[in-house]
């Protein structure tokens, strides 16, 4: 009996760890980039920007500058690692003086967000003979939902 008790209250445990780090996974992000950027089909200049996704359930994401100047939406699919990050991050793949928006990640979660390689990224990595891009990580940090 006790047994199954401490079975159930770890799966409990376990399901609400899983929840809690959706739900992080969910929060917007704001990041400082302090170079030009391509996210999606649309380059956008160096400044703040909130990186936040369009609903709970939609794996497009809203990339917004805070001052409401530019904005895009960007289809992105699931990204997962083994442990929990360490820091909220934007990761940026850069061929030469080109930067593109390629993940976001939350800390304390192991879900990211993984864009998919524009049009623009693959001839850029044509024209680097396709090595690999240098990965420039943007810390971020989370914006709390407001109650």
């Amino acid at each position: 009996m006790k047994n199954t008790v401490y079975r159930i209250t770890g799966f409990l445990g376990l399901a609400l760890l899983a929840t809690i780090q959706d739900a992080r996974a969910q929060e917007p992000v704001l990041a400082s980039i302090p170079f030009q950027f391509t996210a999606g089909q649309m380059t956008l200049p160096a400044g703040e920007y909130k990186v936040q996704r369009m609903n709970d359930d939609s794996s497009a994401l809203l990339v917004r500058s805070t001052d409401g100047n530019e904005a895009t939406i960007v289809m992105t699919f699931a990204a997962s690692v083994n442990a929990p990050q360490t820091q909220t991050k934007l990761i940026f793949h850069r061929y030469g003086n080109h930067y593109f928006l390629a993940q976001v990640w939350t800390a304390g979660s192991t879900r990211g967000r993984a864009l998919t390689k524009s049009a623009k990224e693959k001839e850029q990595a044509l024209g680097a003979r396709n090595e690999k891009p240098d990965r420039v990580t943007i810390v971020a940090r989370l914006i709390p939902p407001k109650p």
